[in-house]
């Protein structure tokens, strides 16, 4: 496995040396990081990085808004401390799918629903009788996940809860409190599954038949949007009196996958996190018959172009043991346990980790031994001291499927695939690396555990040195020669390290 690939063209130092900023939420963490140049290269400072989790509440699983607006502030103080150069501007991506209703003033009305609570089970199902699956599919060419946004308003709408003068995606929601304008950028706004799949504008027939007001929906914008500036008690801070404020590539996926330094049209990629991202980059959708029956998904990418790809489950499933195993008093960390369990023979058996069980939260080991059972296979012994064998299982399950999913790629892209690269947390993960290129026969590149932060600053430095397109965003070529500079850079410093 190979780090890094031969890097794209890469560009010179710009003539504006201050710092920025790139913000990444996370659905367990959430990361401020500051880029400054160093004697004509780039360093990237991971400044603050805080928990972050869903909590129960009476009104379902939320998470803590004021928590994480609270963390974010510390850590552009922070920022403001280090860049006594200044800083230029500020961009903010995140997790996909959840949202923040506001009142005329921009404040939330209320904390934001995580996209794991099951009340769109049910909104899911209901909706379907007001525009078919198929259509749907047709409409937007985003594979039908019960998390997206779609289903989650149209839950508000069946649990009477207040609308509000608008909502917006988190990320944005964000640059928004911040002083930025209301908006809803591509990346992210495709995963709400309620953009049109060609015209990339707000899809008229789904919000009817989902009896939701277009009119609440922010105003569609590229990646690489300047919003605003920022404002407010922040903007007193000297470091900040003239900071852009920037919509990158608001999904964290999609901002990933700009921080991967590619060119050609041999890859692919796997984003590996608490979900997987398993797909390639493609100038246009596809979205026939065979792809919308495999549910492949349609997403915005840097560039006008499109993230084809599949949802795979991922690190959720060790993170869901872990906090099994940590309440009975055994605390595995997760290099700890990758290294036990590589030292195990290959399981008999493998999970389908896409059962829609998996995806919920809570009782992983019984859910994991539930479906052993019903596949007619032994159940592990559930206890802390035999994690090693359900890590084993999960890493081996999962090359298996990113490996079937890849094969199907580039079935329905004619891509002829050659190179894997690999992002995310997950790309850390030597074990499961080594299983995925056994089990694709790819040659495997293991990007940035912090793809996001990297794709983030490449979009920023990409449209303020002037590479931005009104209708497109970001130039993507651009773009991936600031990744490679980007990647370069974190590479040289880790060796020096």
């Amino acid at each position: 496995m190979r780090r890094t690939p031969d890097m794209a063209l890469v560009p010179q130092i710009p003539l504006d040396t201050r710092a920025l900023v790139a913000v990444d939420l996370g659905a367990e963490s959430c990361r401020v990081s500051l880029l400054r140049w160093v004697a004509g290269r780039p360093v990237i400072t991971l400044v603050h990085r805080f928990a972050n989790a869903p909590r129960e509440t009476d009104g379902g699983l939320r998470w803590d808004l004021r928590m994480i607006e609270a963390g974010l502030e510390h850590g552009l103080r922070l920022c403001a401390e280090m860049a006594v150069e200044g800083v230029r501007s500020i961009a903010v991506d995140g997790w996909a799918v959840d949202y923040v209703r506001v009142d005329g003033d921009g404040m939330a009305l209320a904390d934001p629903f995580c996209y794991r609570d099951e009340r769109t089970i049910e909104a899911e199902q209901m909706l379907y009788g007001e525009i078919a699956p198929e259509r749907l599919r047709e409409c937007t060419g985003v594979q039908l996940l019960r998390i997206n946004t779609l289903y989650q308003l149209y839950a508000d709408r069946l649990q009477g809860l207040p609308v509000g003068s608008q909502w917006m995606n988190l990320p944005e929601y964000v640059l928004s409190r911040w002083g930025g304008a209301r908006v809803a950028e591509v990346t992210n706004a495709t995963h709400t599954q309620m953009v049109d799949l060609n015209g990339r504008r707000w899809c008229d027939e789904v919000f009817l038949a989902a009896d939701l007001d277009v009119a609440l929906a922010p105003k569609l914008v590229p990646p690489g949007t300047e919003v605003g500036r920022l404002s407010g008690e922040l903007a007193r801070l000297a470091a900040f009196r003239d900071t852009v404020l920037i919509a990158p590539a608001c999904h964290d996926t999609a901002s990933a996958i700009a921080g991967i330094p590619a060119v050609g049209d041999d890859w692919a990629y796997l984003s590996s996190g608490t979900w997987s991202l398993v797909g390639t980059v493609l100038e246009e959708p596809r979205n026939d018959a065979a792809v919308a029956a495999e549910n492949f998904t349609n997403l915005g990418a840097v560039g006008g172009r499109v993230c084809f790809h599949k949802n795979v489950n991922g690190m959720w499933l060790i993170r869901q043991c872990l906090k099994e195993w940590t309440a009975e008093g055994r605390e595995w960390s997760v290099p700890e346990l990758v290294a036990a369990a590589e030292k195990l023979a290959k399981p008999e058996g493998l999970l389908d980790v896409d059962d829609a069980d998996l995806l919920l939260a809570g009782g992983m080991p019984q859910r994991i031994n539930a479906q052993r059972v019903r596949m007619g296979l032994k159940a592990l012994e559930e206890g802390a001291e035999n994690a090693p064998a359900f890590a084993s299982l999960i890493f081996h399950s999962l090359a298996a499927r990113y490996a079937a999913v890849l094969a199907r790629v580039a079935f329905h892209t004619g891509k002829k695939l050659k190179r894997l690269f690999v992002v995310g947390g997950g790309s850390q993960n030597d074990f499961l690396n080594r299983l995925t290129q056994e089990a694709t026969g790819l040659e495997l590149f293991r990007g940035a555990a912090e793809s996001s932060t990297v794709g983030n600053f490449a979009v920023q430095l990409a449209v303020l040195e002037g590479r931005r397109d009104e209708v497109t965003g970001a130039d993507a070529e651009q773009v991936s020669g600031w990744a490679g500079r980007l990647a370069l850079a974190l590479e040289q410093a880790a060796t020096k390290g």
